[in-house]
C-alpha cells in the first residue's frame, strides 16, 4: 500500500542516545509532507488530464471509424451509380437502335410502297396514253374516210325539214 502524507505526519521514531535532532527531523517531515502532497496532486491532476486525453482519442477514434465507414459507404455507392448508369445507358442505346431499326424499317416500307404506287401510276399512264392515242386514231380515220360528209348531210336533212 503506498504511503500517505498522513503516515508521514504521523510517523514517530523513537530516540536513541545521542539520535538526530527532534527539531530537525520534524522540520524535514513536514518539507517531505509538503512535497509529497503536491506530487499527490500534481498526480491527480496528470491522471485527470490522461483521462480526459483518453476520452478525446476514444471520441477521435469513433470520429475516425465513422469518417471510414461513411467513406466506403460514399465509394460503394458511387460504384452502385456509376454501374446503374452504365446499364441505363446500356438500355438507352439498346432501345434508340430499336427505334433506328424502326424507323429505318418504316421508311423503307414505305419507299417500296411508293415505288409500287409510282410503277401502278406509270402503268396507268401509258394505259391511258394507249385509249387516247386509239381514240385519236379512230377520230383520224373517221375524218378520213368521209363518216364526216355523212353526218353532214344528215344534218343539213334535219335542218331543211
Amino acid at each position: 500500500m503506498p504511503l500517505t502524507p498522513l503516515d508521514i505526519h504521523n510517523k514517530e521514531f523513537s530516540t536513541g542516545f545521542r539520535g538526530y535532532n527532534v527539531d530537525e527531523v520534524n522540520e524535514f517531515l513536514d518539507q517531505v509532507i509538503k512535497d509529497f502532497e503536491l506530487l499527490i496532486k500534481e498526480k491527480r491532476e496528470m491522471e485527470e488530464r490522461i483521462a480526459i486525453l483518453n476520452e478525446r482519442v476514444d471520441h477521435y477514434k469513433s470520429m475516425e471509424e465513422n469518417l471510414s465507414k461513411s467513406i466506403l459507404v460514399a465509394q460503394e455507392t458511387a460504384e452502385d451509380v456509376k454501374s446503374n448508369a452504365r446499364k441505363e445507358a446500356q438500355l438507352i442505346l439498346k432501345e434508340a437502335e430499336k427505334n433506328a431499326d424502326r424507323i429505318v424499317n418504316e421508311a423503307l416500307a414505305k419507299s417500296r410502297k411508293i415505288a409500287i404506287e409510282i410503277e401502278e401510276l406509270k402503268k396507268r399512264a401509258s394505259v391511258y396514253r394507249m385509249r387516247f392515242r386509239t381514240l385519236l386514231e379512230a377520230q383520224l380515220e373517221m375524218l378520213e374516210n368521209g363518216a364526216w360528209d355523212d353526218i353532214e348531210q344528215a344534218d343539213s336533212a334535219v335542218t331543211v325539214e
